[in-house]
């Protein structure tokens, strides 16, 4: 069934051919999110997966990524979910800011599954130690206002027992790592910075953690926290 009941032999293509590129574009994106720990997948990588089969029609990208969200959704239960990447705040050089433009689109996949049936069957409890720093160090960024420096993260982080140095953490490994890893899954955005005292890093939520879903769960987990703590106060 087609992605919009459109006619797609107006790309010269056959139905063999077509179903072709659609299992490719599935196949990509379900090993490339495993192999890189669910970091988003540029929309740039498809087109040129398509066209690189010397198909140069403009719209055909568009049909057969469509086709494949499509399948992704009623045969795997994955939704093949569009991020836009918004523009950073802090200053940037033409250079970064034609790239933060080449780089506007791109894609995650996130389970279609109840929550109690994803994590009774799905979820891998040997990865939950990643997911708990991501929220942590989003969560940190988010009571921030939504962008922290380097070095008041790091302040904050090091309250938990998390240190910048540590490169061998029992849990985390290399924290530096672990950090750079939430930046390339696109939950951070980290840029250098101009200050008085030279070049800093400032980290600022990325569209990861800006998207719809993903953001209000994780205003709704603060919000439990926080009122937790409140009402521990209050007790006392």
């Amino acid at each position: 069934m087609s992605s919009s009941g459109e006619d797609f032999s107006q790309f010269g293509i056959s139905v063999e051919e077509k179903d072709k590129l659609v299992a490719e574009v599935i196949r990509y994106v379900l090993f490339k999110s495993e192999q890189s720990s669910g970091c988003p997948i540029k929309r740039e990588e498809l087109t040129q997966l398509i066209t690189g089969k010397n198909y140069r029609q403009r719209n055909l990208p568009a049909f057969v990524i469509n086709e494949a969200k499509l399948k992704l959704s009623s045969i795997f239960g994955f939704e093949m979910r569009e991020l836009q990447r918004s523009r950073s705040s802090a200053p940037q050089n033409p250079r970064s800011s034609q790239q933060v433009t080449a780089d506007a689109k791109s894609y995650i996949l996130r389970s279609q599954l109840p929550a109690d049936v994803y994590k009774a069957f799905v979820e891998d409890e040997n990865k939950s130690h990643v997911t708990a720093l991501t929220f942590v160090v989003t969560s940190i960024v988010r009571l921030a206002g939504g962008k922290i420096n380097e070095e008041n993260l790091w302040h904050q982080l090091r309250r938990l027992g998390l240190s910048e140095t540590d490169e061998s953490h029992p849990v985390h490994g290399n924290l530096k790592l672990a950090l750079e890893a939430i930046v390339q899954q696109r939950y951070l955005h980290k840029e250098k910075v101009n200050g008085p005292e030279g070049n800093a890093a400032l980290y600022e939520l990325a569209e990861r953690s800006l998207d719809g879903p993903i953001n209000d769960g994780m205003k709704e987990h603060i919000s439990k926290i926080v009122n937790k703590d409140i009402t521990s106060v209050d007790a006392d």
